[in-house]
């Protein structure tokens, strides 16, 4: 394995450091248009990530006028979000249905052998792209290099609190035991929510969260960001809590932890669809990305905006699922 671990370079994604332009949304004719509701379907639960994402896009849909049918959000985190893949695998046809799909397509068919591969569902676009931060309670270590320090001196493995099991923050806690020598005890929770409360409560040391679920009590002074695991700082400059700006949270390799990794956010519709059906969630979509709440939820949560559809994105998905694949079986969480 190299010394860092990253999603690889794709020509097609450079739009990923542009801000998309503002442009007036306006609705042409399609070829076909939904006539009962929308519903985005979520594979996690209540308050995490997905969910505010999901939450977003409806918003955006409905006061810019986007669709002429309502919006739903609906929750299908069962099964560490199995419940949500297989419900979209048995919806052949279906174009009412949209995923909102995250590093859980590789990741829980390899961890649990469910029977789902992303390539059955229908590829919509690309929306943005999620980071991971090392957090740890404000009246802990102030320095990634204080943080290993003192976990390595434990007299007992840090506990570190995470999503899932056998996913994104369990591979990056897996990892960073390999680059530090420190030991760690991943402790899974339902929802980063529920992790970054575990973490106030000082039940454990760290954690991994993307920047949006644990925003609000970074913002309340009650944990610390100490490096971003990507291999450029995040962009946005306005101040968050009284003192930092997410650009001021340094990347982990400046900080001596040299761990990278991204996570897509990206919509599916169910197999089986029409190419008249994908066209207009992918126009949809788009829309969405220019849409003032798009780029508001973009700058608050910390995402890095990108949109990419056909053949970017297909070429995209291939070369993540076995970026994530190595990654998996080299943490050993491949079933057997």
């Amino acid at each position: 394995m190299s010394n860092s671990i990253g999603v690889k370079s794709i020509g097609a994604t450079a739009a990923l450091a542009a801000m998309l332009a503002a442009t007036p949304i306006l609705a042409p004719a399609h070829a076909w248009e939904p006539t009962k509701p929308i519903e985005i379907v979520v594979a996690a639960g209540a308050g995490g990530a997905s969910d505010q994402m999901a939450r977003m896009m409806q918003a955006a849909i409905q006061k810019n006028n986007l669709a002429k049918v309502p919006v739903v959000v609906s929750l299908k985190g069962a099964a560490s979000g199995g419940e949500a893949l297989i419900y979209m695998k048995s919806s052949d046809g279906d174009p009412s249905k949209v995923l909102i799909a995250y590093s859980l397509i590789y990741m829980l068919p390899l961890s649990a052998k469910i029977p789902f591969n992303w390539r059955e569902l229908t590829p919509v676009s690309v929306v943005a792209m999620d980071q991971f931060v090392l957090w740890d309670n404000a009246k802990g270590p102030k320095t990634v290099k204080e943080f290993v320090e003192a976990a390595k001196a434990a007299s007992s493995p840090f506990k570190m609190g995470g999503t899932g099991s056998k996913r994104e923050d369990h591979v990056l806690t897996v990892f960073m035991e390999k680059k530090t020598g420190a030991k760690f005890s991943y402790l899974p929770y339902k929802s980063g929510g529920e992790a970054a409360t575990q973490l106030v409560g000082e039940h454990t040391e760290a954690n991994v969260n993307n920047p949006s679920e644990n925003l609000e009590v970074w913002r309340a002074g009650q944990v610390r960001a100490l490096c971003v695991f990507d291999k450029e700082r995040i962009s946005y400059k306005t101040k968050v809590t009284e003192t930092q700006s997410w650009n001021d949270v340094p990347t982990c390799k400046e900080e001596g932890l040299d761990v990278q990794y991204l996570m897509l956010r990206a919509l599916f519709l169910p197999g089986k669809v029409t190419k008249e059906q994908q066209a207009y969630y992918v126009d949809l979509s788009e829309k969405v990305t220019k849409t003032p709440e798009y780029k508001d939820y973009m700058e608050k949560q910390a995402l890095k905006p990108v949109f990419l559809k056909d053949e970017a994105m297909t070429k995209f998905l291939e070369e993540d699922d076995a970026l994530n694949k190595s990654l998996m079986t080299e943490a050993g969480f491949v079933a057997k």
